[in-house]
């Protein structure tokens, strides 16, 4: 009898020495996977468009790219990496800032080529390593931390940022957190312009703890999404039940509860899941952030007026704006 004990136990210990070093190997399996990179270093080469202005401003801009990336104190940022243009390393001029609010379970290790994509049409643009980034939270230290780079004497990025020019922009679940950003925490106001691709909406968000109002928005925002069923389900009311990440009546919603007096634009891509809004949006995301953090005016013509590119593109739809 006691034999027969020994064995069964001698046999638990096996399988849970089993279980133990399945875990290990899952947990390391998706350490490794969680490092690998989303996007190929020339991704933006694969976007095609007819319409001209989205073309040009999904490739690459006119400036040299380098980077530098700054260990965190927060664990859940771990790093902050900026990408920014080289010359700024010898020209005394300031440099409008993006700073960017990962989707789920993602870091701006996975997709450094959108950073310096971004970077060459000459933004400092500035990334953490955040995987739940919903609140808002990091993405506010993280302004913090670039902020207090500028003002430090010793800091390669000193007088280099132009603190009146900052974008903020987000996807999926960072979307929620762009929003987050710019409206809930005490430097909000250092914002100046919003995009978000397929922003998690109300019911999502309140039930993942990512709450947001829209009506606290004061700065410019363009609000996308895709026509995919991972985007929008097609229920009836998306206030019942789940009806995609960013389904067509959240934009709506969110579109008319931003003050009036805003520039403010919404617009689905035609045909886009989920998965694909960071690529896909790209070009008009970069029109965006040119016209309100550069002031250029080419950029400009993407959005305003009845001929704006964005009304006659047959790859968007569901178009509203208010200039």
């Amino acid at each position: 009898m006691k034999r027969m004990i020994k064995m069964i136990g001698i046999v638990l210990l096996c399988i849970i020495g089993a279980v133990v070093l399945l875990l290990g190997v899952l947990l390391l399996k998706n350490h490794i996977n969680s490092q690998k990179p989303w996007l190929s270093d020339d991704y933006y080469t694969q976007f095609e468009s007819k319409s001209e202005m989205e073309q040009t401003y999904a490739g690459l801009g006119s400036y040299e790219v380098s980077s530098v990336e700054y260990k965190y104190e927060d664990k859940a940022i771990g790093n902050i990496r900026i990408w920014y243009p080289t010359e700024l390393e010898s020209k005394n001029r300031q440099y409008p800032v993006i700073v960017v609010t990962n989707a789920s379970n993602m870091a701006a290790l996975n997709y450094k080529p959108f950073f310096s994509r971004l970077a060459s049409w000459g933004f400092v643009v500035v990334g953490n390593d955040d995987r739940q980034t919903g609140t808002g939270a990091s993405t506010s230290k993280t302004l913090d931390y670039i902020l207090g780079l500028n003002a430090d004497s010793n800091s390669l990025f000193f007088g280099t940022m132009d603190e009146e020019k900052i974008g903020c922009v987000g996807y999926s679940q960072g979307g929620a957190g762009a929003i987050n950003a710019v409206t809930a925490f005490d430097n909000s106001s250092k914002f100046t312009a919003l995009f978000t691709g397929s922003a998690a909406y109300s019911l999502l968000s309140n039930s993942m703890g990512w709450e947001y109002d829209v009506s606290k928005i004061s700065i410019p925002y363009f609000m996308t999404a895709g026509t995919g069923s991972s985007d929008d389900s097609g229920v009836s009311d998306i206030n019942a039940e789940f009806g995609g990440v960013a389904p067509l009546a959240s934009l709506v919603e969110n579109y008319d509860g931003m003050p009036a007096d805003m520039f403010k634009v919404r617009a689905r891509v035609t045909g886009a899941e989920h998965d694909a809004m960071q690529i896909k949006t790209d070009g008009y995301m970069t029109a965006w952030m040119l016209y309100h953090l550069w002031g250029d005016d080419t950029a400009g013509q993407v959005f305003i007026g009845e001929n704006a590119e964005i009304l006659n593109n047959i790859g968007w739809q569901d178009i509203e704006k208010n200039m």
